[in-house]
């Protein structure tokens, strides 16, 4: 049998198994390894010993349907029953099933909080960055079925339901998932619409926190055709995730300075009472997303998609260095409220033998946040004696708190047509045309409260700062993918993607007239940007490029593939908004990678992959003067590891998957940050970090195991039970040495879950306890000014750093209880 045959046979037989599988499981409590739709008819009544589960991991991860073990590419496929055994709700439970995969949370210490505010890497390709709005683009992109939802300042984070299964591709994907697809890319897969077909599932859920409230869940979804050849798809889902965060009851005392600076020996004391509160970090997650399958004729399909959601988070998601277990001390509110909503269209069809595909979207997002900056005001006013700057009309001193009210709003469309041969012919052909436009308008008013009319910035009421500016980045690509079977069994990919970008930033930053170096004093031409006293930044960078992928893949047998591949990713340049810095420009990885694939009885695998990864020209953003991210092409990094995972049914009902990862990131050259862009030559300048030096984020080992047993407990009802373990190591908080002195490294652990559940007919029932032992993980750490400043270097003075840590989320009891109709 040719290589070309056993693909189509490989192709028909998971077909089969996939409507084998629809026919004996329904969502929400599915057997199959990768289901993607629902039974008509329910569950027999008579429960017998779960059937061994052989079926094939099904992916379009290539833009083609193709089994897990045929695709010479390293993915984490995770899938509906996985999905669904594990109780994954949103980005950070997955995130940890993938070993490849890290990232950094914010939610603390001034920045945007809670969920909604992940940066993710894949494989160490990680400065430390602090992702400002004005900062880097993502380096892994996250698709949500055909079209992406990464937006400039990270991804979206989607409640997980009624998901067909979530891929993670390691790695550079810069020919088929372009710019934001430098390390990796993420994709979410939803279940489309199913013709001549009525079914649904509903689930609720209640748990609490320990050292928390109570918090609940409920998601439902309805599969209804509305004619021979249409059919729509409706999700819809509520969740409040319950607080652990104590934001407790302090003050400060605050030296009163006249206007000439010197201090007059007073106090002036701030002070917390009205915004102290337990439990204050409550989450609240609602949304739907609908969708119609409409079948023109035999050859063409359209489906239209909107899916929208609302997540409003208080408080603060991290405990503060030296106080009690999960506990702060802020001084102002604290919430975010993202909205957002993405319409999208995809067309599926044939011209001649080659299948096409359109795929749009548009998608509008609109972030509203209250954040405390106290700390930015507290430490420059006692190490700095910024007091003497903040005093009313009267001239009398203020309490110089801070805080910080944003309202940012995102718009993104992309459009990609895409042209694919016959996946059974020797010769195979991927092509297309990208184009993308995001726009930022960002909106941030830095607040004194009874600050003096002549201090604030023109236009506002008590803003010391204000940033009002409109951030625009566009993304022009012809790409494309030839594979060649050589051989039954050896075949060559080339790949390549033409890329162009146009990045631009305008608008206001800074203070009020005759202050500081930034802000109206800067000011060149009148507003452009609604809402701002005038502009003192305009600028664009644009330039065009070529990245590449080369593959070769050998397959001898259908059990065993090798392959070896050469690709590189790439990351636009932008714009540095403080107008002294020139704009930073793209940044490359280059990817040496060597994998195997083996393929055992009952579905299970052996995957592994090695590679060594160049970073060059790395764009790296530190705090620079008043507290601005700078963003420089500094150094260059060598990253290599390997990445296995193990899946294994050893017996009927049994089954067992571990994943690990080993990475190493360190730097190629020393590392200098400065103005005029000439590295490290100038002896003048400080040596930063060093060749050899590790990079930040991402731990050396990471890891998880789970092992699931399934019986029939009595004729009539299911039974399981399963355990996962999860493992991440030490990582640095910062690229350089001196600054993660400050911050302390990011402590390893492991977090175990266990649950047990049953199944009757159309019900299932599962009790769970996530976090088992109640560990206190270290997600990242955050400050609110310049790590000199607000992190203390001095050591035991008086005031002491304030560093925050966002910790993983407690020990978790809960119950779920669901229902097929």
């Amino acid at each position: 049998m040719t290589q070309r045959n056993r693909r189509q046979a490989r192709g028909h037989r998971a077909s089969l198994l996939l409507l084998a599988s629809t026919a004996l499981s329904f969502p929400g409590m599915a057997l199959a390894q990768d289901s993607t739709t629902a039974p008509a008819e329910p569950a027999p009544a008579a429960a017998t010993p779960p059937a061994e589960n052989d079926e094939e991991i099904v992916i379009t991860a290539t833009r083609r349907t193709e089994n897990l073990q045929d695709v010479p590419i390293a993915i984490t496929a995770i899938t509906t029953k996985t999905l669904e055994d594990l109780k994954v709700d949103d980005f950070r439970d997955y995130a940890r099933l993938v070993p490849s995969l890290s990232y950094k949370s914010g939610g603390g210490g001034g920045s945007a909080d809670g969920p909604g505010t992940n940066n993710v890497y894949f494989r160490g390709v990680a400065s430390g960055e602090n992702a400002n709005h004005s900062a880097s683009l993502p380096s892994v992109g996250t698709y949500l079925d055909e079209q992406p939802i990464t937006t400039i300042s990270g991804a979206l984070d989607i409640h997980v339901f009624d998901i067909a299964r979530v891929e993670a591709l390691a790695g550079p994907q810069g020919t088929l998932y372009g710019a934001s697809s430098q390390a990796g890319t993420v994709r979410i897969i939803t279940n489309p619409p199913e013709l001549g077909r009525t079914y649904g599932a509903a689930n609720v859920e209640l748990n609490k926190v320990a050292h928390g409230g109570w918090g609940y869940t409920g998601e439902a979804f309805v599969n209804l055709p509305v004619s021979a050849n249409v059919a729509a798809r409706v999700v819809g889902w509520y969740r409040r995730d319950a607080g652990y965060i104590d934001n407790i009851r302090g003050q400060l005392e605050l030296t009163e300075y006249e206007q000439l600076g010197d201090p007059t020996g007073d106090t002036l004391i701030l002070d917390n009472e009205d915004f102290a509160e337990d439990d204050y970090n409550d989450v609240t997650t609602y949304g739907a997303r609908a969708a119609l399958k409409i079948d023109l004729n035999d050859n063409w399909t359209v489906t239209p998609q909107i899916v929208g959601q609302v997540q409003k988070a208080d408080g603060s998601f991290a405990e503060e260095r030296g106080l009690g277990k999960l506990e702060t001390m802020q001084f102002n509110k604290e919430r975010v409220e993202d909205k957002w909503f993405q319409a999208a269209l995809t067309v599926e069809g044939k011209i001649a033998n080659f299948d096409v595909t359109y795929a749009g979207s548009y998608m509008k997002r609109d972030v509203e946040s209250e954040l405390d900056y106290s700390d930015y005001a507290f430490f420059y006013n006692e190490l700095s004696g910024y007091g003497a700057y903040w005093y009313d009309d009267a001239g009398n001193a203020v309490v110089p708190n801070q805080r910080v009210i944003g309202d940012d709003t995102y718009a993104k469309q992309s459009h990609e047509l895409r042209f694919t041969s016959p996946s059974d012919k020797r010769l195979r052909l991927v092509a297309g045309l990208f184009y993308q436009r995001q726009q930022h308008n960002i909106g941030q008013d830095y607040e004194i409260p009874g600050l003096a009319s002549n201090l604030v910035v023109p236009g506002t009421d008590t803003n010391v700062w204000l940033t009002k500016q409109r951030r625009v980045d566009r993304d022009y690509a012809a790409f494309g993918e030839l594979s060649y079977d050589f051989t039954p069994t050896l075949t060559g990919t080339i790949g390549g993607r033409w890329y162009k970008f146009d990045n631009s930033l305008v608008g206001f930053f800074g203070f009020s007239a005759d202050y500081g170096s930034t802000g109206v004093d800067q000011c060149f031409a009148p507003s452009k940007v609604d809402g701002s006293p005038c502009t003192n930044l305009d600028k664009r960078t644009k330039d065009s490029g070529f990245v590449h992928r080369l593959n070769l893949t050998y397959k001898p047998n259908d059990d065993l593939l090798l392959y070896g591949t050469w690709s590189r990713g790439f990351r636009p340049g932008g714009i540095n908004r403080r107008g002294t810095f020139p704009p930073y420009k793209p940044d490359f990885l280059t990817n040496y990678e060597v994998g195997a694939k083996y393929s055992f009885a009952r579905g299970a695998h052996f995957n592994v992959a090695a590679y060594i990864q160049d970073w060059d020209d790395m764009q790296v953003s530190v705090l620079g003067e008043n507290g601005l991210t700078v963003v420089r092409n500094v150094g260059s990094a060598r990253i290599w590891g390997v990445e296995a995972d193990l899946l294994l049914r050893p017996a009927p009902g049994l089954t067992w998957a571990t994943g690990v990862a080993y990475n190493n990131g360190t730097l190629s050259e020393d590392f200098c940050f400065d103005q005029e862009d000439v590295g490290c030559d100038d002896s003048d300048l400080d040596l930063l970090a060093e060749e050899g030096d590790r990079l930040p984020l991402t731990a050396r080992w990471k890891g998880s195991s789970r092992i699931r047993y399934e019986w029939a407990l009595t004729p009539a009802i299911d039974a399981n039970v399963q355990g996962i373990v999860t493992y991440e190591g030490r990582r640095q908080r910062d690229l350089r040495p001196g600054v993660n002195d400050i911050y302390g490294n990011l402590k390893p652990y492991a977090e175990v879950d266990v649950s047990a559940g049953i199944v009757r007919d159309q019900w299932n029932a599962d009790l769970f306890v996530n976090n088992l032992f109640d560990v206190r993980g270290q997600l990242s750490k955050s400050i609110q000014c310049n790590e000199a400043v607000c992190g203390d270097p001095f050591g035991d003075t008086a005031i002491g750093g304030k560093i925050y840590t966002v910790v993983s989320r407690p020990r978790t009891i809960g119950l779920r209880i669901g229902r097929k109709f």
